[in-house]
């Protein structure tokens, strides 16, 4: 075997349950899943030391719009890490945003321990909003995050793609956040079918209580808790409407205290360092593109290509089929990933494989951009105990964006490893046919797809996706009376009719 084989060689996890006022601090979180990363591949602290190449995944908190607020964290978090480790790496990075961050750390970085540009890695990243929250609602100090977070160093140099993930004109019109914008595809995707909402409904409650079920035996699980069917759709006090079809059992949660990191080494060094053979896992096959960049110039709202030509060219790079395939983790932010993504790969929901080995990141936990660093670790573990299976890992970005897919197995390739430039797939995506968009579109119009946002009162804004007569397409809001947001949840709105107008910089789409 080529010695410049990239070879994943330690994975380590750590969810913290504790007081929150005395919770690890973001770098601390950073440090314990690293220092179990090593303790795994058995190198410890003075092979952890040794790392020439770090790429931490960014934290939602570093997000595009967002402010850095009360809450303490490094301003250069690799070089904060490094110094708590230790190690002197010569390529250092933190990456954007985008669930698909982790994969494609370890794609970026199998390639280049493959280019002989590294021999030894290690990406690791974290959330910590659940104590951060906690702490800042109830004004309790942060003295001791100070005491650890360098909030004096330059910037750390960025990997990735660093645009927002909605244009000012989506943005006006409440289609910006995960919560709103999911609900757009998943009410696309069952029109589209021909569901009725109550059936729907069911279907999401059975996809994702299969998937609770998995996180029970997951002792790092932030909500290792058996759901129904019915308790998960049920609409009620403790499980209300967020965005119109999901109630808050079927959201990703963010606000958690989750770290995980891996290792990745050439196979030369992994043998200078004396990891045993029994705990290697190769990345066989790899894939990154993004799909049309913004939600309003996909091709459609049920689809993704970039999920579809991802997972051909790691099943190409692999050498392996669908049927080969043992383990599958498929990234789980809300139903409509899954049910995407299955579709996109050839999958059935109830494959009886299962789509999870973590338990989704509703259940598991939504660790910002980092859980797919803990479906990666989970597959580790699942793949050494079944000596020459085959694990399929996907990540998602922004809002079915990015796409990074990895294809793992103990069994030794038989191939240099070679990832395709990810060029090449985007071109293939970016020249799809894709509808026109108006901004100030006037007159009559058809609701292409929609949902309802609410807070805790109830619902309070009506988000339509249209397309006017000349078939181009835009963003509208609703009138906010309820009459009429109860009307765009008590039958299938898609195919509906009505007038479209302005109301200062707003389109305002009053249904017939």
């Amino acid at each position: 075997m080529d010695e410049r084989t990239p070879v994943l060689i330690g994975a380590g996890q750590f969810t913290y349950r504790g007081d929150p006022a005395v919770s690890p601090s973001p770098t601390t979180l950073l440090k314990i899943a690293a220092e179990r990363a090593a303790a795994d591949a058995g190198i410890g602290a003075q092979g952890l030391a040794a790392i020439d190449s770090l790429a931490v995944v960014g934290f939602t908190i570093d997000a595009p719009g967002s402010k850095r607020g009360m809450i303490p964290h490094a301003t250069n978090p690799p070089a904060t890490l490094s110094g708590l480790l230790g190690a002197a790496p010569r390529w250092s990075v933190y990456s954007e945003m985008g669930g698909n961050t982790p994969q494609y750390l370890i794609n970026m970085l199998a390639e280049r321990i493959a280019r002989g540009e590294t021999d030894l890695a290690l990406t690791v990243g974290c959330e910590f909003l659940g104590s951060a929250m906690k702490r800042a609602g109830k004004g309790l100090s942060f003295d001791d995050w100070t005491a650890i977070e360098d909030e004096t160093l330059g910037p750390a140099k960025r990997v990735g793609d660093p645009r927002a993930g909605s244009t000012a004109y989506e943005i006006r019109h409440g289609i910006s956040r995960p919560i709103n914008i999911y609900p757009l595809f998943e009410n696309a995707l069952r029109a589209r079918d021909g569901r009725a909402i109550p059936d729907h409904q069911k279907r999401m409650g059975e996809l994702f209580s299969a998937f609770s079920k998995v996180a029970v035996d997951n002792p790092d699980a932030w909500f290792p808790t058996r759901r129904s069917a019915e308790e998960l759709v049920d609409v009620s006090e403790k499980n209300r409407m967020i965005g119109f079809p999901y109630p808050k059992l079927l959201n990703a949660i963010m606000e958690v205290d989750q770290s995980a990191g891996v290792l990745v080494a050439s196979v030369k060094k992994a043998r200078e360092l004396g990891v045993p053979e029994d705990k290697w896992v190769y990345l066989h096959g790899c894939a990154d593109a993004s799909d049309l960049w913004y939600p309003l110039d996909r091709q459609d709202f049920h689809s993704s290509p970039a999920m579809r030509l991802t997972g051909q060219r790691a099943f190409e790079m692999a050498g392996v089929g669908l049927d080969d395939i043992d383990l599958i983790d498929l990234y789980s932010c809300f139903p409509v990933a899954v049910e995407v993504g299955a579709e996109e790969l050839g999958l059935s929901l109830d494959d009886p494989r299962g789509l999870t080995v973590t338990g989704g990141l509703p259940y598991a936990g939504g660790p910002g951009n980092n859980y797919v660093m803990h479906s990666i670790a989970v597959m580790m573990d699942r793949l050494r105990a079944r000596s020459g299976a085959y694990g399929l890992v996907t990540g998602n970005g922004w809002y079915l964006t990015k796409q990074s897919t990895g294809i793992y197995s103990t069994t030794a390739p038989d191939k240099p490893f070679e990832r395709e430039d990810p060029a090449v797939l985007q071109r293939q995506i970016d020249a799809l046919p894709h509808p026109e968009v108006i901004e100030t579109p006037q007159g009559r119009g058809t609701v292409e797809t929609y949902t309802v946002v609410h807070k805790r009162e109830g619902p309070f804004l009506g988000i339509i996706v249209g397309r006017d007569e000349n078939g181009r397409r835009f963003a509208a809001n609703t009138p906010a009376d309820p009459q009429t947001l109860a009307s765009l949840e008590a039958s299938e709105q898609i195919g509906r009719t009505g007038t479209v107008t302005q109301a200062g910089d707003l389109n305002i789409f009053t249904p017939d």
